[in-house]
């Protein structure tokens, strides 16, 4: 069969295309090729044919009843992939997310299979369409890459389809690709957005992520002007203030007019926006995350999430009772250029508590490891305020964080502090 032809969904199957123990690299978050994926997951369910599947950030829940016979392998334990953390079937790559693809391009990790989606326009002209990332590496040194052409996709720019990447077999999808539609926000997330959109001058260019946190967030900004995007991930919140003006763009140091991201996650509505939309752009991460193009851009404000905080200001991003829980994917290189950018902040977002309100997520130690060590560490908020810890002593940072952890810790957490021999 020609590699031009497509092949029907109902007609495709991985018999004789898989042999056992091969790496197979899925797209990730919206970008999943779906019809692919559970096709995979099928097969290793009849087969009982064990294959390691590397997977980014997982929305869908393609892989959350996937057999024995599979194992993970992912850059963090990030969305519903920690459902594979919890069933010991996950390991995890301790790498920023932008370190990835020279992994794949450069050893120590060699993809077998390549599982990709692409959207296709009316001159055969592919578009990576949702997201360009460490499997575009990967697909260069495989044996096998099939690429799923997904008609609802969106056509976008960002980063040309390459003329010499090989396409052994292209299917036809059989449904859309994935949509996270917008999170509601409950008190606590909108209490945050608050806060941070405080922090948040006119002509900023933002970096957050997708989910009731950032979306609250960039609710809270519907009153800024002239913001920038260049981020990670783009979802309809972000979306939306593109469309009414607020992200226009225009004071950006660089790309000015463009908002750029690696990922769209977006519902239905917000993909036929995007589609052939010359006012955004999905870049490979090798742009969207290089620290040397992200310290360029002035008034850079990150905006991302923690799992705990210490008293020092060291985050942990990384483990949750003891599993992988989240990763560190774009956070260092994000908060690390946005203290450097000219007039930028680095917010580390978390509510207050854990459990339904039985745990403090600001403690007197971390449980997991410090993804963010005490000089990285910018502006912290939580639903009780704002903790500004950037050239602030230890005692005066846990002095700072004590004042928005959750009242009723207020008291152990000093407690905690001056039983380590800190008067001040």
């Amino acid at each position: 069969m020609s590699a031009r032809a497509i092949v029907e969904a109902d007609a495709f199957t991985f018999a004789g295309l898989l042999r056992d123990d091969d790496l197979v690299v899925c797209g990730q978050t919206c970008a999943e090729p779906l019809t692919l994926t559970r096709k995979l997951v099928a097969h290793c369910a009849e087969h009982h044919q064990p294959v390691r599947i590397f997977v980014g950030t997982l929305f869908s829940a393609t892989f959350d009843h996937a057999p024995a016979s599979a194992s993970f392998l992912s850059y963090g334990a990030i969305g519903r992939a920690a459902r594979l953390s919890e069933r010991g079937m996950l390991d995890v790559l301790a790498e920023r997310y932008h370190s990835v693809p020279g992994l794949f391009a450069n050893g120590p990790l060699r993809a077998d299979v390549v599982l990709l989606q692409a959207a296709e326009a009316a001159d055969g002209t592919l578009s990576f369409g949702l997201s360009c990332d460490y499997a575009l590496q990967a697909a260069r040194q495989a044996r096998l890459v099939v690429v799923e052409l997904n008609p609802w996709a969106p056509w976008t720019y960002g980063t040309p389809w390459p003329r010499d990447l090989r396409i052994d077999i292209r299917v036809r999808a059989d449904c859309p690709p994935l949509e996270l539609p917008r999170s509601a926000a409950d008190d606590t997330a909108t209490a945050i957005g608050r806060h941070v959109a405080q922090l948040v001058p006119d002509g900023a260019t933002l970096q957050t992520g997708v989910g009731s946190l950032p979306d609250a967030t960039l609710d809270a900004l519907r009153g800024h002007r002239h913001l920038g995007l260049h981020s990670g991930l783009l979802g309809d919140a972000g979306l939306d203030l593109i469309r009414c003006g607020v992200i226009d763009n225009s004071r950006k140091t660089l790309d000015a007019g463009i908002a750029v991201a690696n990922t769209l996650c977006a519902s239905a509505d917000g993909y036929r926006y995007a589609d052939r939309n010359t006012g955004i752009e999905v870049r490979h991460s090798d742009d969207t995350h290089d620290a040397a193009i992200l310290g360029r851009q002035a008034r850079l404000h990150a905006i991302n999430g923690a799992l705990q905080i210490d008293l020092g200001g060291q985050a942990n991003c990384e483990t949750l009772r003891g599993r992988p829980h989240g990763g560190i994917g774009g956070l260092l290189d994000f908060t690390r250029a946005a203290r450097q950018s000219s007039e930028g902040r680095a917010i580390t977002v978390l509510p207050a508590t854990a459990a339904q309100g039985t745990l403090s997520r600001i403690v007197p130690a971390l449980s997991g490891p410090a993804t963010l060590g005490r000089s990285d560490i910018d502006v912290v908020v939580t639903e009780y305020g704002v903790a500004e810890l950037r050239g602030a002593s230890l005692a005066q940072r846990a002095r700072r964080l004590i004042a928005i952890a959750a009242p009723r810790f207020r008291d152990e957490l000093a407690a905690a502090w001056h039983a380590q021999g800190v008067r001040a």
